[in-house]
C-alpha cells in the first residue's frame, strides 16, 4: 500500500510564504545598503581629503618667476583620525619635484581639468592609497603644477565596516522579530478556521447525524465560499438520507399487505388440495405481480426524484417515444379491451430538450393509468400538439374521471382515488410523472374533458429539428 504524500501544515506553509520574500527583501535592502554605505563613506572622506589638497593649492605662488609654497599645518589636520592613516603629498613643477614624496604615483597633467580636483584608487608602499589631485597653471610659469595629497584607506574601511555591521544587525533583528511575532499572529489568523474544524468535529459527537448548516459564527471572506461548499453539500447528503429514508419507509408500508397475502395464500397451499391449491396458487401469481410491479414503481420514484446533477439534455423525438410506449403497452391494452392510440400531425415536428428515459417513463404511467383505470371497450389516446412556443403531450382516457375536489391531491404518493371495485394500485404512477417533470423543467397538470381524464405535460420551446 503506497504511502499517503504528507503536506505541509497550513502554518508552515504560511510562515514560509511570508518569510521568504521578507528574507529575499532583506537581501535586497542589504546590497542596496551596502552600496550606499560604501559610496557615503567615499564621498564624505573624499571631500576631507578635497580640503585639504584645496587648502594646499591655494599656497602655491610666483615670485620672481619661481614656483613657491607655504605647506600649512591645517591642511595636514584635517586628515588626522583614530586610525592613524599614513598622509602623503608630492607639488612637482612639469615633471620636476618640488617637495614631499617623489616616488607617489604620478598622474598624467594632459588628463587632469585645470583647477578640479580628481581622485584615485592606487598602491603605494605595499598599502592601497586614497589620491587627491589637481592641475594649476600659474602666470609666467609654462609647464603646469600639478598638487598631490594621498591618504591611506583604514579608516574609511573601518568606518564602511561599522556601517555594514550595524546594517546587517539591523536586518537580523527586523527578520529575527517578524519571525518571533508571526507565529501569534498566523495563530490568530487561523482561528476562524479552528472554529470552522470544531463545528464539523463537533457533528461526530452527535447520535444521529447533523446536516444542518454550520454554525461558526462570522468567518472571513475567504473561508465563506469553503462554508458554503461545506453547506450544500450537507444539504445534498440530506436530501439524499431523506430519500433514502423514505423509500425504505415506503417500501417497507406498501410491501407489508401484498407479503402478508403472499404469507396466508402460501399457508392455505399447504393445507388446501384441487381447486382450493390451485385458487391460492392464482393469489399467490397476483400478489407476486403486484408486488413485482409496486417494487418497479418504488425505485422509478427513486431515480426520478433522485438530487444531484442531471446529464445534460438531448434531444427527444416525442412522436418516437409515444410509438414505443404504445408498442411495449399494446398487450396490456388488448387485454384490457381497450382501444390505444396515437394522434399526431404528420407534417409536424415534436422535438423537445429532454431525456428520453424520463420521458418514457412519465408516458408509461399515463398510460398505464389510463388502460388500468378505463371501462372495457374504452379508448385511450396519446395526443401530441404544438403551439405558442410549446410542445404537449396528452393522454386521453374516456373512463370514470377524477373529481374536482380530488385533482389537489391526485399527484400525491400512494393516494388511491379508484372506486370501489376498481383496480388495486399503489398510488405511485402520478407520483413519479410529477417528480419526472419536474427535473425536465416541464409542466403536467389536468386538461378539460367533457368525459374521462386528460392529463397533459407541456415541454417550454421545442428542440432544434436534425
Amino acid at each position: 500500500m503506497r504511502a499517503e504524500a504528507r503536506a505541509p501544515a497550513l502554518r508552515t506553509r504560511l510562515l514560509v510564504a511570508v518569510l521568504g520574500p521578507l528574507l529575499a527583501a532583506a537581501i535586497l535592502i542589504g546590497v542596496v545598503g551596502a552600496t550606499l554605505i560604501t559610496d557615503v563613506v567615499r564621498r564624505t572622506s573624499d571631500r576631507v581629503l578635497g580640503g585639504a589638497l584645496g587648502a594646499i593649492a591655494e599656497t602655491v605662488q610666483v615670485e620672481r618667476g619661481e614656483v613657491t609654497l607655504d605647506l600649512p599645518a591645517a591642511a595636514f589636520g584635517m586628515l588626522e583620525n583614530a586610525e592613524r592613516d599614513n598622509v602623503y603629498y608630492r607639488i612637482a613643477v612639469g615633471g620636476d619635484l618640488l617637495t614631499g614624496y617623489a616616488d607617489l604615483p604620478a598622474p598624467d597633467p594632459a588628463g587632469l581639468a585645470v583647477d578640479v580636483p580628481a581622485y584615485r584608487f592606487a598602491r603605494y608602499r605595499g598599502q592601497r592609497i586614497r589620491i587627491a589631485e589637481v592641475r594649476r597653471d600659474l602666470p609666467r610659469i609654462n609647464r603646469p603644477v600639478i598638487v598631490q595629497i594621498a591618504e591611506t584607506i583604514d579608516n574609511r574601511s573601518a568606518l564602511t565596516r561599522r556601517l555594514m555591521i550595524a546594517l546587517l544587525i539591523g536586518e537580523c533583528v527586523l527578520v529575527g522579530g517578524a519571525a518571533l511575532l508571526l507565529r501569534p499572529a498566523l495563530g490568530w489568523s487561523l482561528r476562524p478556521l479552528a472554529r470552522l474544524r470544531g463545528a464539523i468535529e463537533a457533528r461526530d459527537k452527535r447520535a444521529r447525524p447533523d446536516f444542518s448548516p454550520l454554525d461558526t459564527g462570522p468567518l472571513p471572506r475567504e473561508l465563506r465560499p469553503l462554508a458554503g461548499a461545506f453547506d450544500r453539500l450537507l444539504a445534498q447528503l440530506d436530501t439524499a438520507t431523506v430519500g433514502v429514508r423514505r423509500f425504505t419507509a415506503d417500501a417497507s408500508h406498501q410491501m407489508r399487505t401484498p407479503l402478508s397475502v403472499l404469507k396466508v395464500q402460501v399457508a392455505l397451499a399447504r393445507r388446501g388440495s384441487g381447486a382450493e391449491r390451485h385458487e391460492a396458487l392464482d393469489e399467490i401469481a397476483d400478489a407476486v405481480t403486484r408486488l413485482e410491479r409496486l417494487v418497479t414503481q418504488l425505485l422509478a420514484l427513486a431515480r426520478a426524484e433522485e438530487a444531484g446533477v442531471s446529464a445534460p439534455l438531448e434531444t427527444v423525438d416525442l412522436r418516437e417515444v409515444a410509438a414505443a410506449v404504445i408498442t411495449r403497452q399494446i398487450n396490456q391494452a388488448i387485454e384490457a379491451g381497450i382501444d390505444l392510440t396515437l394522434e399526431t400531425d404528420p407534417v409536424e415536428t415534436y422535438r423537445v430538450a429532454g431525456h428520453r428515459t424520463l420521458i418514457f417513463e412519465i408516458l408509461s404511467n399515463l398510460v398505464d393509468n389510463g388502460i388500468r383505470y378505463n371501462q372495457r371497450g374504452g379508448t385511450v389516446t396519446v395526443s401530441l400538439q404544438t403551439s405558442r412556443g410549446e410542445t404537449a403531450i396528452a393522454v386521453i382516457d374516456d373512463g370514470p374521471g377524477i373529481a374536482d375536489n380530488q385533482r389537489e391531491v391526485a399527484f400525491d404518493r400512494f393516494v388511491r382515488l379508484g372506486a370501489p371495485g376498481s383496480p388495486e394500485g399503489s398510488g405511485l404512477g402520478l407520483a413519479i410523472v410529477r417528480s419526472a417533470v419536474a427535473r425536465l423543467n416541464a409542466t403536467v397538470g389536468f386538461g378539460a374533458a367533457d368525459r374521462g381524464t386528460t392529463i397533459v405535460v407541456r415541454f417550454p420551446g421545442a428542440a432544434a429539428a436534425g
